[in-house]
């Protein structure tokens, strides 16, 4: 499951950050975690201190949700009736086997998770156009310049969507 909780850091976290108004870091600390339960408890949202998929469209984060095994809640539902296939708002064996069909029929990485791509061509979210689509970060494969920090030469900037997978794995 895609998530963002304390002791987790990178730009997924650095862009909740600025959407809640705290300092962006990138380091999900005490602070982020005191910010994502007030703004949960405000909206009416389980107040965990995480932010999964739900939290994540309540927020206007679109480009930031990711769906896969595990998943739980509206967002799912979103997805699993826009598959047509039974909502229950778990996402399951049957969910993915779903997820990777409508990918491969489309010609999407048949990954069986469903992030921003395969939601924006499924059209569950308005919100998700390609201009939200691409703040996700790189297209996979693409090539960068390294960047320089402080004169230092820094590693490729990886996708948002790189980085969220290699937790998965």
């Amino acid at each position: 499951m895609a998530m963002l909780k304390i002791g987790m850091a990178g730009e997924p976290v650095r862009i909740l950050q600025t959407k809640l108004g705290v300092a962006a870091d990138g380091d999900f600390g005490p602070a982020t975690d005191k910010a994502l339960k007030d703004y949960q408890k405000a909206q009416g949202i389980a107040v965990d201190g995480i932010a999964g998929p739900d939290t994540f469209a309540h927020l206007g984060l679109h480009e930031l949700i990711l769906l896969t095994q595990g998943s739980v809640g509206e967002t799912v539902t979103k997805l699993q009736k826009a598959l047509g296939i039974g909502a229950d708002g778990q996402y399951g064996p049957a969910t993915e086997k779903a997820v990777k069909d409508y990918q491969a029929k489309n010609g999407l990485e048949a990954d069986g998770m469903a992030g921003p791509v395969t939601l924006a061509k499924l059209k569950v979210f308005s919100e998700l156009t390609p201009e939200v689509v691409s703040r996700g970060g790189l297209p996979a494969g693409a090539t960068v310049v390294p960047e320089t920090v402080g004169g230092k030469s820094a590693p490729p900037r990886k996708s948002i969507w790189a980085t969220v997978k290699g937790w998965l794995h």
